[in-house]
């Protein structure tokens, strides 16, 4: 019901709007989690929130924290993390949200140029991984463990049973800005040290309220948690624009449960990468491919009959004949499909990365309401989004109300609006260097706009010339290629090169059917003969682009690319300097014997 949602001028601070939706709604169901101990799934309502809420805040109150101060939650999706989080937005403080498995450098590095002086972590693992590194910062003068560390050597460690207070204090709200410091985001960038991203309460409460102009979400939704909430596309869509809303928000157990969460939460709402998606369809595909072929044109068939369906519901297309089967494929082949991701979805936003055409188009066509959006951790993080009326998968969507959109010099997509930064944290330089004089973000992205909606191009720094002056877009190459279960990750080299050549990480499971396919050993990934099959495999993914911008030589490798060994961020984009310097031998064996 509409007067349940919260405006941004009613909340005024995130803060502002917890006390908001508790006053409004305190008897509703705020969060689900899994109560491990006892087994069993447990609701939450929003006085129960508020009363731990109230906790939380005489605790950091006992700290002698100052509004302003920066403290840091480094822990797995949970009602704790949204304790931690209103507790202290309503004193004031600056919070600071980390990646659980982040490398324990970058952590070091972000508490100490945010200078941060309180860190709630999630138990022993993380305390191990950063100890030697925590004991360092001396800025850090309190570490809080969800679960008890068996270690008591560093007097600033303290458990959570024990640091909480048995009583609770009424809920405090102190009244500041809406411009006012909320949060610093700092960004995983694949080259160079993270830059904190400042955003301000405005910020993010005017991005959760256009997003929820755009989406029929309310009281009656449910949400299911997964991507981290150090993720802005998940903090701002995933738990401020619910609690907008008055939706209750369930924290899934973790990514490996999380097919077993889907069937138990069913929920009605999904935030989520590109990454998700394939991966289901990977399963998919394996086990269609163990069946008859029957089943396999069936699936093909409920896919384009269900497409033209979308298509004709759109508004895009006339009725075409074969519509009349769509009841009997859903029941055959459709149900059986979206029941994987609990078979009561009403809206999945699908962010974070480029969503592959043919994913969204057989998702669709099953009729998962699959949404593309786009944003930036600059922007809060949301610029635009389909619409589930407006649908283009091949787009990003139009501009969310109160965001204005234009193409800059070089076809880059410039944004400007309540959600963009106040800049970043300590680094004036950087923020001129993307903010310009009249409020414009200048995303990096080239884009075209058509009929209101925003289509990516590229790149505007990630582009490879080659020694011929030839111009490619490696993320567009590399998108094309990782659709291929095959391939874990993939990155396209050929800056001053003659010819374009990759890097891959095959699939463990893939790669062995493919050698079994092709009679090749198992340990034969390098093996010249290997490397011709491959290649051609390559090429059918790469049929699209110009003849110059194909692959010639490729590199395979079974190594584990991941956060901890630097090759990733967080975020699992890959960090394409230091794959480069991990792999430079294999780089330059590609090139052996040509002029460069």
């Amino acid at each position: 019901m509409a007067e349940q949602v919260i405006t941004p001028d009613e909340a005024n601070t995130l803060a502002g709007l917890f006390r908001e939706r508790v006053s409004r709604s305190p008897e509703a169901i705020a969060y689900r989690f899994f109560d491990a101990i006892n087994g069993v799934w447990t609701d939450y309502s929003w006085r129960s929130m508020a009363r731990e809420v109230g906790r939380w805040q005489v605790a950091l109150a006992q700290e002698a924290l100052e509004p302003g101060d920066r403290v840091a939650v480094m822990a797995r999706n949970s009602r704790f993390w949204v304790m931690f989080d209103q507790a202290a937005l309503g004193l004031g403080l600056v919070s600071v949200p980390l990646y659980t498995e982040d490398r324990a450098d970058n952590v070091a590095y972000i508490l100490q140029d945010a200078g941060v002086k309180l860190l709630i972590i999630g138990g022993p693992p993380q305390w191990e991984r950063l100890e030697k590194r925590l004991k360092k910062l001396r800025s850090l003068k309190r570490i809080i463990t969800i679960s008890k560390v068996n270690e008591n050597s560093d007097k600033r460690l303290r458990d959570l049973a024990s640091w909480l207070p048995q009583q609770s204090e009424p809920l405090r709200v102190l009244d500041i800005a809406p411009d006012s410091l909320a949060t610093i985001v700092y960004t995983s960038g694949t080259t160079g040290q993270p830059k904190g991203v400042m955003l301000s309460h405005k910020n993010i409460l005017s991005n959760a309220y256009g997003g929820l102009q755009t989406m029929p979400i309310n009281e009656r939704h449910v949400f299911l948690s997964f991507l981290p909430l150090s993720h802005t596309l998940e903090r701002t869509i995933g738990y401020y624009l619910p609690m907008m809303a008055g939706s209750t928000v369930a924290h899934a157990r973790s990514i490996p449960e999380l097919a077993e969460d889907l069937q138990i939460i069913k929920p009605t709402a999904l935030i989520s990468v590109p990454r998700i998606y394939e991966r289901v369809y990977a399963r998919i595909k394996e086990n269609l491919a163990s069946k008859p072929a029957v089943f396999r044109e069936l699936f093909k068939l409920t896919v384009e009959v269900g497409w033209r369906r979308f298509e004709y519901m759109q508004g895009r297309a006339k009725r075409h004949p074969s519509i009349i089967l769509w009841p009997l494929l859903k029941r055959l082949v459709a149900d059986k499909i979206t029941q994987r991701l609990g078979g009561n979805l009403r809206v999945a936003v699908s962010g974070g990365a480029a969503m592959p055409p043919d994913i969204s188009r057989i998702f669709l066509g099953l009729g998962v309401p699959i949404l593309q959006g786009y944003g930036l951790t600059e922007a809060s993080p949301v610029i635009s989004v389909n619409r589930l009326h407006d649908n283009i998968p091949e787009s990003i969507g139009t501009p969310l109300p109160g965001v204005e959109v234009e193409i800059g010099k070089d076809s880059e997509l410039l944004v400007r609006g309540d959600n963009v930064m106040l800049g970043f944290w300590n680094r004036p330089e950087a923020t001129r260097a993307v903010m310009d004089e009249e409020g414009w973000l200048h995303t990096g992205d080239k884009a075209r706009i058509e009929d209101g909606h925003i289509y990516i191009t590229g790149r505007i720094k990630d582009i490879i010339v080659m020694s011929n002056g030839e111009k490619v877009s490696p993320d567009d190459m590399e998108l094309a290629i990782a659709s291929d279960t095959l391939f874990d990750y993939v990155l396209i080299i050929g800056e001053a090169r003659p010819y374009l050549a990759a890097l891959a990480v095959v699939n463990g499971v893939q790669w062995q059917k493919f050698a079994d396919e092709n009679n090749f050993p198992v340990d034969s990934v390098n093996e010249k003969d290997v490397e011709g099959v491959l290649l051609k495999r390559i090429a059918e993914h790469l049929h699209e682009f110009p003849g110059y911008a194909q692959v010639r030589r490729i590199t395979c490798t079974e190594d584990d690319w991941s956060i901890d060994n630097g090759l990733l961020t967080p975020t699992l984009k890959v960090k394409r300097r230091q794959v480069h310097k991990k792999y430079n031998g294999h780089i330059e064996n590609m090139y052996e014997g040509h002029m460069v």
